[in-house]
């Protein structure tokens, strides 16, 4: 979301046989601030610099979107790379005419009906004026891409006076489907009042029904704090249940210090038999009640703020793959940092009676 280059992950999902061996990680810095856990494995690295990390497979190769100026593209034979930059999604500012226009925020590409499509955010640090925009395209190549222009508006512009808008943040869009139905729907949102589930007509170019508050759903809350460090979501399936990911905490702006240890991101989840929620965690508590099981956090000494989170979904029964940036410690503080993206095992166990 905010404009820093960071380190990028991947985790293996739903247990698979073996352990990838991790990559080296920056040496450790001694400070108390920085968790030493060794709960979490270490990453392995994909050697590419990238915040808020999205990757598309097409056509057996890996195709992966960032934040940037006019949104980055890259393509890859393999997710530890080598990567290759292709050139950009736009071709010059956003049509959306607020604040950032030419460097939009947290990409989010899919391909529906044969035509690709590309999320982005536009917004500023701090301001909940801001917007999701899209691009479409039939070939996942630069310059072929057309920008629409703003799908959801908060605080300014077209719809931004209806509910949720008028509490929401449009920013960190991510695409999901019912599987039962077909209905497509765009996820939402960053901190203000949590994440938003709203569905998208047939095209994807706009929201249905905009002025029917019950056409929408929270699907992540922090009740009881002031301000609601939740943002980054992505939804994945995996027959029966659909799984909410998320970042949770302070991700950047760490020039003047770091927050107390657990505050900064970390990586959480819940899942749900319905799209639509509602979605408990792993000890039955709701996400819209501030739960959420953490998956991955700081660990070893070295990294720092996982977060930023995609998932792959795999075929075949093979395992589906989390991806995610992180801050390396050894890099805090400096002018330029290093990028990358890497694998590593977990597993998540879930009460068999937490969701409907």
């Amino acid at each position: 979301m905010h404009l820093l280059t960071l380190l990028t992950g991947i985790i293996l999902l739903h247990a698979v046989n073996g352990s990838p061996q991790p990559s080296s990680a920056p040496a450790p810095t001694g400070s108390s601030s920085f968790s030493k856990t060794t709960k979490y494995p270490l990453p392995n690295l994909g050697n590419v610099a990238v915040h808020d990390p999205n990757i598309l497979r097409h056509d057996g190769a890996y195709w992966l979107f960032k934040g940037g100026v006019h949104l980055p593209m890259y393509k890859a034979q393999s997710l530890d790379g080598p990567w290759t930059q292709l050139g950009t999604v736009l071709d010059g500012p956003s049509e959306i005419q607020k604040q950032n226009r030419s460097r939009p925020w947290a990409p989010t590409a899919v391909e529906w009906n044969n035509t690709f499509y590309c999320f982005y955010s536009i917004s500023k640090a701090g301001s909940r004026n801001s917007a999701i925009g899209v691009a479409t395209a039939t070939q996942l190549d630069p310059g072929r891409w057309s920008d629409h222009g703003a799908v959801i508006n908060t605080g300014q512009g077209n719809g931004s006076e209806s509910y949720p808008y008028t509490v929401s943040n449009a920013i960190d869009p991510a695409f999901t489907k019912d599987q039962a139905t077909g209905q497509p729907y765009l996820l939402y949102g960053s901190y203000w009042h949590g994440i938003y589930l709203v569905p998208l007509t047939a095209d994807l170019l706009s929201v249905t029904e905009p002025e029917r508050q019950n056409a929408t759903t929270n699907l992540i809350y922090v009740p009881d704090e002031k301000v609601k460090p939740v943002e980054g979501s992505f939804m994945s399936y995996r027959e029966p249940y659909y799984y909410v990911w998320f970042s949770h905490g302070k991700c950047c702006g760490f020039q003047n210090g770091f927050p107390a240890v657990g505050k900064e991101y970390s990586i959480r989840v819940g899942r749900s038999k319905d799209v639509q929620g509602p979605f408990v965690d792993k000890d039955g508590r709701q996400l819209t009640d501030g739960g959420g099981t953490v998956v991955y956090g700081s660990n070893h000494g070295t990294v720092y703020a996982p977060g930023g989170v995609g998932v792959l979904s795999a075929a075949d029964g093979d395992s589906d793959v989390l991806y995610y940036h992180y801050r390396g410690l050894a890099l805090v503080g400096l002018a330029g940092c290093l990028a990358d993206l890497t694998l590593v095992n977990t597993s998540i166990g879930f009460k068999d009676t937490v969701s409907r």
